[in-house]
């Protein structure tokens, strides 16, 4: 068996249970997002984070847990429905804060049957690849969105590594450097890589496939595009159209599969994703102690 069939068949064993790398369950199996990481070691042009707020998208949580109220959490919501993954997506940078795996190496001891999952901005990735494989993680997401420095520079405001921060072109190339050395590293440890990439308009709308590219390159087995939500400084661009994000879908497509489902979730979201009758987030617990 060649090493890209072996690849496939572990993409396929791990993903086959996953709902945000398998479109076919998307909306049959659950997932958990763990809002156990309020740091970030960046600022991107678009992201605003927020605690206790309803806005549903990603950087948004009504608290950030222990790992002690995740485990109890866990317990709890896999009692209840059918969860087949457990991931850290923020509401800052998973890597950015200890408790993420703390908690990824408790769970993998308590529920060896949940698939543990994780996205960073990939500033870390390279530096914890052995730790995340170790602590059992079996997919991680990498938000990349440029692999030309002067876009990037465009995108990224503070890139904060090693007691630093980082502007500019140096930062944004600070970054991209560390992203496919970590990309390259951790899909060596047999993790497998989503890479996200935010489609900006006007400026990165035509760099997206470079994107794949590169990616594919470095080990990564699946890409997803998002449309931009206009906050902070690209708050006064527009939303990228179904007819736009299709387009730019099909193009990278041709290096790399696309996931087309993401709902964009918050932070503490868990249940079926999409599903209004079956996906929650912990806003919307009644007499939530956490």
């Amino acid at each position: 068996m060649s090493d890209d069939e072996k690849k496939m068949r572990h993409f396929a064993h791990v993903t086959q249970a996953h709902p945000c790398f398998n479109e076919k369950i998307h909306d049959k199996v659950g997932r958990i997002h763990i809002p156990i990481a309020p740091a970030c070691n960046i600022q991107c042009g678009f992201c605003t984070r927020k605690i206790s707020d309803k806005e549903n998208r990603p950087g948004v949580a009504s608290c950030i847990m222990s790992v002690d109220e995740a485990l109890e959490h866990i317990r709890k919501t896999t009692q209840s429905m059918p969860i087949s993954v457990v991931g850290v997506a923020g509401p800052g940078d998973s890597l950015c804060n200890p408790d993420t795996l703390k908690l990824f190496n408790k769970i993998k001891d308590e529920f060896p049957d949940l698939i543990l999952c994780m996205s960073t901005n990939g500033l870390l990735l390279a530096d914890y690849a052995q730790e995340i494989a170790d602590a059992g993680v079996k997919t991680v997401t990498v938000t990349v969105n440029a692999v030309d420095s002067t876009i990037g520079a465009k995108i990224y405001d503070d890139i904060n590594y090693k007691g630093k921060v980082y502007h500019g072109v140096e930062g944004a190339q600070l970054l991209l450097d560390n992203q496919l050395k970590g990309i390259e590293k951790i899909t060596q440890l047999g993790v497998i890589v989503k890479v996200n990439s935010v489609l900006i308009p006007g400026v990165n709308d035509e760099h997206i496939v470079d994107i794949a590219r590169c990616v594919k390159d470095k080990g990564a087995s699946m890409m997803n595009v998002l449309p931009l939500i206009p906050l902070n400084k690209f708050a006064d661009l527009k939303k990228p159209g179904c007819g736009e994000l299709s387009c730019v879908r099909e193009e990278v497509e041709k290096y790399l599969p696309v996931f087309r489902a993401c709902t964009q979730c918050r932070a503490d979201a868990f249940g079926i994703p999409g599903k209004k009758e079956s996906d929650f987030s912990l806003e919307m617990i009644p007499n939530s102690h956490y």
